[in-house]
């Protein structure tokens, strides 16, 4: 028979119970004495001795039998993967000096994960550690928890009514009966329950107005049950940092839980997942849901339960689809034993969850992040997102919303939503948490007023293309991309144009010339079909997709449309209006480019005598109008006309603008130019100088301008057979727009054909070879095979192969430069018949060749 220990028992009824039960206990005793031999009386005597030993002591006095436990309600995950950060840190903390950590990342990140794993492997390892879980996302559940736990330990008087079981518990983990302890307190989110505010005498508010955050002025607040000893350690899962850095009192304490890496993200799917599945459709899924573990295991799942009539590919494609797909995907609930029954495990709700209390706790938070969803999750810049809370228009308005931002911002960090860069004033955001945000606000009936704020804002900092305003430019660009195949409502329509026409200039500086001609025309349809034809702000889009033909050497649709501009202008505005007077300079620039020097010239004067008369005869737009006029005297070689107006232009802006002023060194150029024309080599040199000693200092060294200056200055070197500082010059301006403007910008492959010529010169033919055919072919997929550049570049590759005795291709190369020259920019344009000449006199040549060697 098994014996009885010698020490005091715990005994969970009181004096009046025990006696009772010592009583029932001697009538057994008497009736197994009746049924046994007289030889085993012995072993009943030694049983009476253990009754006499039970002591009768008040069990509230008396010690508790210390025994370990482990109440975490969930097992092991077989499909876990480890996450070396996360659990390394959690194990260093652990056996460190630290009472209290925690893991704080936004729902759906795999804290509870690892906590789980985590707390199994304290339990194998020590399994004299108590390991105790308490649900922490409400005053019922933490109740409920403690109350488990008093049930374990089998505490007295926790059935008491008039007993505090909290206390109760928490008394007992701080003595040192208790033993080591670990206790999870897990979804500690809602910092309010562990410390709410009081604002009256008989109620506790916090920020959501229910049973989870009003307590009761009897009722202690969840903190003061929290154990202080040294034998134990509170592991606490957040999604807000507040709350953990309340409940440890150190942010040292805390680990952000992000997403998993590459790596994790696979070996979790692949864990999920049944059966063998496509490696690179994994990856592109994998990428498209942010590695959040949550969104993979959700996915594995529905693919699992469908296989084989979804797999990785057509479940991808669904997702991308449509919002409305990725939605439905994203808001299945999936089985996970290791979640609570009735917490849902689908994205979306489970993040709807924080968008909520955040709204509550917060209201301006949520709203900016309702305006962060629309944004590009990745760059977003902070000086847009002050519009989330104010009129964009208004700056008074903008100066308050400034105050209240940084709280607002730090309250989304917080919960993991947003991050901020290294750098600073870049925020960032996962791609799924925006689409759920846009999810959760679409429901609440407020996207399309989040979506025409949006639209507003970066109407309104979008610059104008300027090369100063790049750096915003290519800022903003993938934000505001998505926008531009997507027609808003009427209210955001001409907002909406605004942008299209900022973006097409931006995208034709840079020489993106397509999709700047495909913005220009939605900008002047938007126009025209809510201001009507001849409003000036859609003469001014008709006018900018002009430019964007020009550009391209489309003449005849730039001019059919300039004209067009023009006799609106004249109409509505008036011969004499400034817009009408641009319109005819924008018309005879058009014309210069056809070689209509006649028309041009004409067009040129009637501006510029109509500009002297208005605006007087040193307004900047008057002397514009001269050096046009002398650009056109230049282009028919009339040399001196053009040298008496780049003089007087020249004089005007050095005493009206400055020295230094931009216009000013575009005048010098402009005379440097003329001069070049004439070979006057050393006069031209020294302007040149001039201007680019000018333009490094006042406009920096990788200014277009500063890189023009460069490149006219090796052309002049280059003349004047200074073929190695011209090399070194080209080399330099071509790396430099390479790298500034990208490789198959119109000016880097201007550069490129200006450096093949210098090595022309030098007779480095593999080199120059090597350069005219790359600019050749980049100028037919990026210019179109009809571009006048791409024209020109043909021209100079069939003249480089004829010096290198390639006759043949040379001459079937130059045949087709014609043509096409003749059909786009007419026969009597001056580059249609430069070639033509070059072919006449090569096919001259070779006649003679062959008769001579028929003769001999």
């Amino acid at each position: 028979m098994r014996r009885l220990g010698l020490r005091a028992l715990k005994w969970p009824f009181d004096s009046k119970e025990v006696s009772g039960i010592v009583a029932n206990l001697e009538r057994y005793k008497q009736t197994i004495m009746l049924c046994l031999q007289v030889d085993q009386t012995t072993i009943l005597l030694d049983i009476q001795q253990k009754f006499d030993s039970v002591s009768l002591q008040p069990c509230g006095d008396r010690p508790i039998a210390r025994i370990p436990c482990f109440n975490v309600p969930f097992d092991r995950d077989p499909d876990f993967v480890d996450r070396p950060d996360i659990t390394t840190w959690l194990q260093s903390q652990y056996t460190g000096s630290v009472s209290r950590m925690a893991l704080v990342g936004m729902g759906g990140f795999g804290k509870s994960q690892v906590t789980i794993q985590f707390a199994h492997h304290i339990h194998s390892e020590s399994p004299q550690t108590s390991v105790y879980w308490v649900h922490a996302s409400s005053r019922p559940r933490f109740e409920e928890a403690y109350r488990s736990i008093a049930e374990r330990l089998q505490l007295p008087r926790r059935n008491d009514p008039d007993v505090d079981v909290l206390g109760l518990v928490r008394d007992w983990l701080q003595t040192e009966e208790a033993g080591s302890w670990l206790m999870i307190l897990d979804s500690a989110d809602d910092v309010n329950l562990f410390y709410p505010i009081h604002i009256s005498g008989d109620k506790a508010v916090t920020g959501l107005a229910d049973e989870n955050t009003i307590a009761r002025t009897d009722q202690q607040p969840l903190a003061a049950y929290l154990p202080k000893c040294r034998n134990g350690t509170i592991l606490v899962t957040s999604r807000s940092m507040d709350a953990a850095e309340r409940l440890t009192g150190s942010h040292k304490a805390i680990h952000r839980v992000s997403t998993m890496d590459d790596a994790q993200g696979f070996q979790l799917f692949r864990n999920k997942l049944d059966g063998d599945f496509d490696k690179h459709a994994a990856a592109d899924l994998l990428r498209a849901l942010d590695y959040i573990p949550l969104a993979i295991t959700q996915a594995a799942a529905y693919i699992n339960r469908r296989a084989p009539r979804i797999s990785i590919t057509s479940y991808l494609d669904t997702f991308r689809e449509s919002d409305k797909k990725k939605g439905s995907l994203l808001n299945r609930d999936a089985g996970d034993l290791r979640r609570y029954e009735t917490v849902s495990n689908s994205v979306v709700t489970t993040w709807q969850v924080t968008f909520e209390q955040i709204r509550h706790e917060r209201p301006s938070a949520a709203k900016l992040l309702s305006f962060m969803s629309f944004f590009n999750p990745q760059g977003i810049p902070e000086f847009v997102l002050y519009d989330y809370n104010a009129d964009p228009t208004d700056e008074a308005d903008r100066d308050v919303v400034r105050d209240s931002f940084e709280d607002d911002l730090d309250i989304l960090r917080g919960y993991s939503l947003v991050s901020v860069t290294e750098t600073g004033g870049v925020c960032e955001m996962h791609a799924l948490v925006q689409f759920c945000t846009r999810f959760w606000i679409s429901a609440a009936g407020n996207e399309g007023t989040w979506r025409q704020l949006f639209l507003r804002s970066v109407s309104r900092h979008f610059p104008d293309g300027t090369f100063e305003t790049w750096p915003i430019c290519q800022m903003l660009l993938p934000h505001v991309e998505p926008v531009f195949e997507k027609e808003p409502l009427h209210e955001g329509l001409l907002d909406w144009a605004y942008l299209l026409t900022n973006c097409a200039r931006y995208m034709l500086t840079i020489g993106n010339y397509g999709v700047a001609e495909n913005l220009s025309k939605k900008a002047v349809n938007t126009r025209s079909k809510v201001l009507g034809e001849e409003h000036p702000d859609t003469l001014t889009s008709m006018a900018n997709l002009a430019s964007t033909y020009r550009n391209q050497g489309r003449w005849k649709e730039a001019e059919e449309l300039e004209v067009a501009v023009l006799e609106s202008s004249k109409r509505t505005l008036g011969e004499e209006h400034p817009s009408t007077l641009t319109s005819m300079a924008n018309l005879a620039s058009t014309y210069r480019n056809q070689g209509l020097w006649k028309e041009a010239e004409e067009l040129e004067v009637a501006v510029l005598e109509t500009r002297k008369r208005t605006l007087g005869e040193e307004h900047p737009n008057t002397l514009t109008s001269m050096a046009n006029l002398a650009s056109t005297y230049w282009n028919q070689g009339r040399w001196k006309e053009a040298e008496e107006l780049e003089v007087a232009v020249l004089e005007s802006s050095k005493r009206t603008l400055g020295e230094e002023h931009p216009s000013t060194l575009t005048s010098m150029a402009n005379l440097a130019s003329t001069y070049w024309n004439q070979g006057r080599w050393k006069e031209a040199e020294e302007l040149e100088v001039a201007v680019l000693e000018s333009r490094k200092r006042t406009l920096g060294e990788e200014h277009p301008d500063t890189l023009t200056s460069m490149a006219n200055l090796a052309s002049t070197y280059r003349n004047q057979g200074r073929r190695k500082e011209a090399e070194e010059l080209e080399v330099a301006v071509l790396e430099t727009r390479k790298r500034t403007l990208g490789e198959e910008h119109p000016d880097t492959l201007t550069s490129m054909a200006n450096l093949a010529s210098t090595y022309w010169n030098q007779g480095l033919w593999k080199e120059a070879e090597e350069l005219e055919v790359a600019v050749l072919e980049s100028s037919k997929r990026t210019l179109g095979e009809e571009h006048p550049d791409t024209l020109m570049s043909m021209y100079n590759q069939a003249i480089l192969w004829k010096d290198h005795d390639r006759v043949e291709d040379a001459h079937a190369l130059m045949r087709n430069c014609v043509v096409i020259r003749q059909r786009v920019l007419g026969t009597d344009h001056p580059q249609t018949l430069s070639s033509v000449v070059c072919l006449a006199e090569w096919e001259n040549t070779s006649a003679l060749l062959s008769e001579r060697n028929e003769s001999g």
